[in-house]
């Protein structure tokens, strides 16, 4: 078991590092954010479609899920759009420490949205964020516009989570995962007729972004998101989780060399991604601490009950 946990292990950052390379894949493919999208949900929802129909999954859902299926499509929709937009009009390295973010919009959102008290250390780690983020904005004054939009898709991604959260209950991942790609195909398909933007040149793509939207849609998409499931089996989410949030870590080192000079920021820039990394790891493990002592406490409760059930069986059998 040691071993396959390590082999697991090993596997979760090969995942991870590819969802670093997805930010890397959109700088180098040479089409508009928009278009960039649309093409990676159509072929991602086709590869995981092909996968469905080979371990024959049942694809219905109740009409309350499909709701909330299409309105988690059309945010997984616009986080993308946002996400490769910043990456074209600032650099990877910004548009990653922004989407570093994404955890403190969660835990912001968590409250209301699972009416649970707000936590004094979340309170804390925010304000940390927002030093950090103060930090890269002053360092880096340039890229303004790029760091609004990738907060946006920050923001959008923890909506997204947070919605599938809940959607993962009740239906597997990948049934989940084929209905928000097919949703937001259709959703982009309709912003896209609105613009008037098919043509033969929307259609026309180099040999290169064919090759980049494939690896980008099969191996970025498909396979790390089915692949990192089967991962959950083995390892537990606390580690999945921890493991994640080296993603904007492998992305900016993935820049830095494949880019060069254009990804090298300030000094200071750094140092406000690593406080915002660091806040969103340092939550992670108190969260895991806490569900840890819960469990514990849950566990010694229900002890202590089946001894009490014991002693009066005892007893009215005496």
């Amino acid at each position: 078991m040691p071993r396959d946990r390590i082999r697991n292990l090993l596997h979760l950052h090969f995942i991870v590092f590819i969802w670093g390379f997805t930010a890397i894949l959109g700088k180098l493919i040479s089409i508009d954010s928009l278009p960039l999208v649309w093409y990676r949900m159509l072929l991602a929802s086709v590869f995981i479609l092909i996968y469905i129909r080979l371990v024959r999954l049942d694809l219905k859902v109740d009409k309350k899920s499909l709701g909330w299926l299409i309105f988690g499509g059309i945010v997984v929709a616009a986080h993308w759009f946002t996400f490769f937009y910043a990456i074209k009009i600032s650099t990877v390295s910004v548009a990653l420490a922004m989407m570093s973010t994404g955890a403190f919009f969660t835990a912001l959102m968590e409250p209301f949205i699972f009416n649970r008290k707000v936590i004094g250390y979340e309170v804390f780690f925010g304000i940390l964020v927002i030093i950090g983020l103060i930090l890269i904005f002053r360092v880096e004054s340039s890229y303004t516009y790029g760091m609004l939009v990738a907060l946006s898709s920050a923001f959008l991604a923890a909506v997204f989570s947070l919605v599938n959260g809940t959607l993962v209950k009740k239906h597997r991942p990948s049934v989940i995962s084929f209905y928000e790609l097919g949703i937001g195909v259709l959703f982009l398909s309709i912003i896209l007729g609105v613009k008037g933007s098919y043509s033969s040149d929307f259609f026309y793509l180099s040999p290169m972004d064919w090759v980049y939207l494939f690896v980008l849609a099969l191996i970025c998409t498909a396979y790390a998101f089915i692949a990192s499931i089967k991962i959950m089996r083995v390892l537990t989410p606390y580690t999945v989780m921890l493991t994640t949030n080296l993603e904007p870590v492998y992305g900016i080192l993935l820049a830095w060399f494949i880019f060069g000079s254009e990804e090298k920021m300030n000094p200071f820039f750094y140092l406000g991604a690593l406080l915002i990394l660091s806040t969103v790891i340092l939550n992670g493990i108190l969260k895991n601490k806490a569900s840890i002592k819960k469990l514990a406490s849950e566990k010694s409760r229900k002890s202590v009950l089946k001894t009490k059930v014991g002693r009066r069986g005892t007893s009215a059998g005496q």
